[in-house]
Order: C-alpha cells, then sequence, then structure tokens
C-alpha cells in the first residue's frame, strides 16, 4: 500500500536502523570527481519522466533554469510534461534510445521502478529495478555522463523480506560499482496530488472504492490489532526538489540519502489525515486487515494469475510490516533542503483531489 519506493558509501541511518553491513565510508571530498557546472543551465536526462515524481521533477527542474531531456515511451503521455522538455520517445531497454537520451548530458536522473508486477508482460522488480538500471548506468557511462542520480527506497537491503526491497538494494550495488559521480536516494512513502496511493486514499475518504465503509491498512497480529507501523511520508515536491539540488553540488556525490518528511505517524493516523482533509466531517474509521490473511490472499491471486484484481500485492504486505521512517540531518545540512509538513502539504493540494 506505497507508492511507487552499496559499497562504497556509509548509509548513515537513524540511530536506531541498521546500516547495511556492505557499506563503507565514502570517498573524501577531494577525492570525489570534479563537477564544474557549464556556464549555462545543465542538460538533465529523465527516465520515468511521464510517471507520478517524474512529473514534479521535470517541472522542477526547469524551475531551477535546467535544460530537461525526458524518455517516454509513448509520446502520448508527454501531453503532462512542460513543453520546455525535449521528448526522446524510446524504450530503457533499448540502447539506441538510451544513447539519444544521454547524449551529451551533464546529469541523469534514474527514477523507473514499479510496484506492482505484471510477469506474463514481463514487468518484474528484478527486470524493472536491476535490469533497467544495469542499462542507464552503461549508458551514462558510455557517455560520459557528469552526475548521475537514483532513486531507491527506505528499507532497501540485501537481506530484507520483500523482493522489492532485494532488488531496489541490487540496482544501488550496480550504481555504486559504476564509475559514474552518483547520488542515491532512498524515500519513505512518497504523496502529492496525483500520487496513486494518495488518490487511493482519497477514495477510501469518500466511500468510492472498497471497501467502501473503512480505510485498510494491514495491521499486525492474529486480528491486525498487534503494534502498529510507523511512516514518514515525504512530500513529492521535497523529493523534486532535493533530486536538482542534487546535481548543483559536489557534496551530494557519492552520497545515499534516506529520505522521509518532517512526521512520524501510524497508518491508521496518516490515513485519518487523509480523510480529515480530503472528506471532512466524514466518520470513516482506519480500521486493520490482518496482514496473515493479506498475504494469503495475494499469494493466492498471485498463484491463480489474478493479481491484477487486487490492489496490492505480497511484497506491499510484507512491507507494510517494517516501519518506514529515517533520520533526515544529513538531506538537510548537505542540500539545505526545508521538509514540509504533511499536514502543510495536505493543506495545497487535497481541495484539488
Amino acid at each position: 500500500m506505497t507508492e511507487e519506493k552499496s559499497p562504497d558509501a556509509e548509509v548513515k541511518v537513524a540511530p536506531d536502523e541498521p546500516a547495511d553491513a556492505s557499506d563503507s565510508p565514502p570517498a573524501p571530498v577531494d577525492a570525489q570527481p570534479s563537477f564544474v557546472r557549464t556556464a549555462g543551465n545543465l542538460t538533465v536526462a529523465v527516465t520515468g519522466a511521464t510517471g507520478f515524481v517524474g512529473r514534479h521533477l521535470c517541472r522542477t527542474l526547469i524551475e531551477h533554469g535546467h535544460g530537461v531531456r525526458a524518455l517516454v515511451r509513448d509520446a502520448k503521455r508527454s501531453v503532462h510534461l512542460s513543453r520546455a522538455a525535449e521528448v526522446i520517445e524510446g524504450d530503457v531497454f533499448d540502447r539506441a534510445s538510451l544513447d539519444r537520451l544521454v547524449d551529451k548530458a551533464d546529469a541523469c536522473i534514474h527514477l523507473i521502478g514499479i510496484i506492482m508486477e505484471r510477469p506474463r508482460f514481463d514487468i518484474t522488480f528484478e527486470r524493472l529495478h536491476v535490469e533497467a538500471t544495469s542499462r542507464v548506468v552503461s549508458a551514462c557511462e558510455g557517455a560520459g555522463v557528469l552526475r548521475y542520480v537514483h532513486m531507491s527506497a527506505l528499507g532497501a537491503r540485501p537481506d530484507a523480506r520483500a523482493r522489492y526491497h532485494r532488488t531496489k538494494f541490487e540496482a544501488e550495488q550496480i550504481v555504486r560499482a559504476s564509475r559514474l559521480p552518483w547520488t542515491i536516494f532512498r524515500p519513505s512513502v512518497i504523496h502529492g496530488p496525483d500520487g496513486e496511493f494518495t488518490a487511493m486514499a482519497a477514495k477510501w475518504a469518500r466511500g468510492q472504492a472498497p471497501p467502501f465503509f473503512f480505510m485498510p491498512y494491514f495491521g499486525a497480529g492474529v486480528l491486525g490489532r498487534g503494534p502498529k507501523r510507523l511512516v514518514q511520508p515525504v512530500y513529492v515536491n521535497d523529493l523534486a526538489e532535493a533530486f536538482a539540488r542534487a546535481i548543483e553540488t559536489e557534496r551530494a556525490v557519492r552520497e545515499v540519502y534516506p529520505l522521509g518528511g518532517p512526521d512520524r505517524m501510524t497508518w491508521p493516523e496518516m490515513l485519518v489525515a487523509f480523510r480529515d482533509a480530503i472528506a471532512p466531517g466524514s466518520s470513516k474509521r482506519a480500521i486493520a486487515i490482518p496482514a496473515w490473511k493479506a498475504k494469503a490472499m495475494a499469494q493466492l491471486a498471485a498463484a491463480a494469475s489474478l493479481d491484477a484484481l487486487l490492489p496490492f500485492n505480497v511484497d506491499q504486505v510484507i512491507m507494510s510490516q517494517e516501519d518506514s521512517i529515517c533520520d533526515t540531518l544529513r538531506v538537510r545540512q548537505h542540500l539545505g533542503l526545508p521538509l514540509t509538513s504533511f499536514a502543510a502539504a495536505l493543506d495545497q493540494y487535497a481541495s484539488s483531489l
């Protein structure tokens, strides 16, 4: 129920969050590759440009004065992008498309990722997270791209229970082993006016989507009434701003930034906040569906090739049983990034839902 979500760098996390055993300290600043901004704007190649984060990112980059070159599978979807963006129609698995995307680009921001698999259509975590990253990194190395920024996910680690998290970590390893001056972001739950999860929460709040009479989340324990896990939702505009600032400073090179908003809350608290902002006066409650039951449903649906009928999958259930929180001090210090509170962000966009 989340949105679309390292051998050489230290992953600095909240005191109670273990670092990956494979991490080692980042290279000293004076040993990092030099990044000299061009006299004018940067040309930034973006994958996943027509997705939720991608649309906000492209707008933010343009606001920063950069040129955007966006890879899209279907040019018709580029209507959601600014007219200032250069559109490259192609596929991330086609080297010719990638070469056109990164040719003479100063930076590349790789956003492609999925939360729902469709194996019969060759849409899998391994293909879209790991293989796609390998291809983009290779193209960037070949083109001599000066900065590479990668979107991973909070919770990515080699021993994760969810394949989503494991494949996100595999992709990070490809980035870290590359010759590129890289930066990796690991966001928590991403929210914003046109996000898939936000749209679903709005429908639940208004009783327009199953289960209609309450707002569901996956709860621990036999009855779903066990300890409630914490999330730290990050506003999509803040995430886009972080990406833009990362390509503008050498301080971000070879850094892995966990990123969440300033507020930590439980899943039911977040759902109730959505309800109160989107449907004032609604009395719909946030009620737990036992995680074990939801996981069994998802497994049965996948085995019967009926997984498309459910709005969640096994990995989402597994991930919901972990806290998705982090220490944001480093990203705020390094990038000077102010973080928008959950309530303030909802105030900005709730009326548009």
